[in-house]
Formats: structure tokens, C-alpha cells, sequence
């Protein structure tokens, strides 16, 4: 199993859903997060105040898939979060050793 952590921009989580559920994954955990890369913040309300504020709003999607499957819902997530601009996120993939359905004590791609 892999698990996919997508960092991107807010506006993009019905994406990250859309392409989740085309591949038949529903499992998901979202966590509004800030963050800041290569983009930088226009946001006015912290120049009032003199401070560089350079953290922007972000989406933190984390999910597991099987291995099978990586490269398609790698690729379509690519597709559907490409802008072309700076600020359109990153992509982070690990390998899962081991998953548990703790309510039933179902163990590896069976609790997918």
C-alpha cells in the first residue's frame, strides 16, 4: 500500500475528491493547514500590520491506495490540480507497511 499526501491550494479539494472517487477510493483525511514554498503571500492585512506574512492557505489530503493503483491516481491528480503556476502544491508518496481496521481487526489491503 502507498499512502498519497497532496499539499495544495484550498479550491482544489472537490479534485482531490473527484479523482479519489474515480478510482474508487473514499477514504480520505483533510486538514486545513498553512504553508509556504516558492509562492509568496499578497495578503494585504498583514502589511497594515509590517509583518511578512508568507504563509498561505493550504489543503493537506491524506489518503491510502493499493500499489496497483498508484501511478493512475498519481497521474489524474496531477492532471486535475495543474495550473501552470507557482502555489499549484506538491505531492508526497510513502509506503504503508501495514494497515488496521480497528473495529474488526482486519489487517493490510483488505481495509482499503
Amino acid at each position: 500500500m502507498k499512502k498519497i499526501e497532496v499539499i495544495t491550494r484550498t479550491e482544489n479539494l472537490e479534485a482531490v475528491k473527484r479523482v479519489l472517487a474515480k478510482n474508487e477510493y473514499s477514504g480520505m483525511t483533510v486538514t486545513s493547514v498553512m504553508g509556504c514554498g516558492n509562492q509568496k503571500s499578497d495578503n494585504k492585512d498583514f502589511e497594515k500590520l509590517n509583518v511578512d506574512m508568507n504563509l498561505l492557505p493550504r489543503i493537506h489530503v491524506m489518503t491510502v491506495v493499493l500499489d496497483e493503483d498508484l501511478e493512475e491516481v498519481l497521474y489524474e491528480l496531477q492532471e486535475e490540480l495543474r495550473s501552470g503556476s507557482v502555489g499549484d502544491g506538491k505531492i508526497f508518496v510513502s509506503t504503508v507497511d501495514e494497515g488496521i481496521r480497528i473495529r474488526t481487526g482486519e489487517r493490510g489491503d483488505k481495509i482499503l
